[in-house]
């Protein structure tokens, strides 16, 4: 067997460009709302002292084809030793033999392709005439959402918070975002709202959110954490990556399940679907988990700029 080939991030970097990933993301999405993707709802395990996790992440793609997974840990600790809370790598497999292709490193590919498919949603979802942008965090995630969002709506105006100071003001150096003193004052007047936090709480509360806003919810990716007032959720179109997965792992849908605030009718559809917006007054919502798809779809891209495809 040969030796798989490997690409380290500075590798994946110089072959993935956001506005191609955006394209990517969305025929990523198509084919599997379609039903042409086999892929199962990830398997996730806690591990260690601080709670972390790991998720294994398999998808087969016949269309491509491509055959491979993800392995990503998400590790809170590692804000405190210099490291990015999210790990990952992934490997593809030749979808005949079996063969192991190529490692990956998957942490930046996790990274753009998540902010790629919010892209996807706020091309379909958000208002034509969207001119601001509020984002709520201020690391990787929210640099990446701001670069993708940028391609897709003409913004005048980009706000940030984050609860961590010292974040913020690089954040707002490095991207011309405006840094402001809460959460409440980015979302208040916001067309485009972007939640890119690790709070396991509501960050973005209903009565901040006006008619017409979209909303992209990227973190409480696990069924005991919520990132958005389940009041906000309640009056909103909510789309979401996949159903399957949405009704397991996110929180802000399945505990107002439990709750009894809606039923699982209340997801309008998969972003795959490519749901249009009703009008100009509706709140729409895209709660976003993140597919093994996804990332093979992204590794195909690194592969083809590299010419190993």
């Amino acid at each position: 067997m040969k030796t798989p080939k490997f690409f380290n991030e500075e590798d994946v970097r110089a072959r993935l460009r956001m506005g191609e990933l955006i394209e990517a993301m969305e025929q990523a999405l198509v084919e599997f709302s379609a039903g042409r993707v086999q892929q199962p709802v990830r398997t996730v395990l806690q591990f260690g002292a601080e709670g972390s996790f790991f998720g294994l992440m398999p998808s087969y793609v016949p269309s491509l084809p491509a055959l491979g997974a993800k392995l990503v840990t998400v590790c809170p600790g590692n804000s405190g030793r210099g490291l990015d809370t999210h790990q990952a790598i992934i490997v593809t497999l030749d979808p005949e033999t079996g063969t192991a292709q190529a490692i990956l490193d998957g942490r930046y590919i996790t990274e753009a392709r998540t902010a790629a498919v919010s892209a996807v949603s706020a091309r379909l979802l958000a208002r034509s005439d969207a001119k601001v942008l509020g984002i709520l965090g201020s690391g990787v995630q929210a640099r990446s959402h701001c670069e993708a969002l940028r391609l897709v709506r003409q913004f005048s105006e980009v706000r940030a918070w984050s609860p961590t100071a010292e974040h913020l003001r690089q954040f707002a150096e490095q991207t011309g975002a405006r840094a402001l003193e809460s959460a409440e004052a980015v979302v208040r007047g916001s067309d485009v709202v972007v939640a890119v936090t690790a709070s396991s709480t509501p960050v973005i509360l209903s009565e901040w959110v006006g008619d017409g806003t979209h909303v992209i919810a990227v973190g409480a990716c696990v069924p005991w954490q919520r990132e958005l007032d389940p009041a906000l959720v309640e009056r909103a179109r909510v789309v979401v990556d996949s159903r399957a997965a949405a009704l397991k792992e996110a929180g802000d849908i399945v505990m107002g399940i439990a709750e009894g605030r809606w039923t699982a009718a209340h997801i309008a559809a998969e972003l795959g679907e490519l749901p249009a917006r009703h009008n100009d007054r509706e709140i729409t919502v895209f709660k976003s988990l993140g597919l093994a798809v996804e990332d093979l779809f992204a590794a195909r891209l690194v592969l083809a700029h590299s010419g190993s495809t």
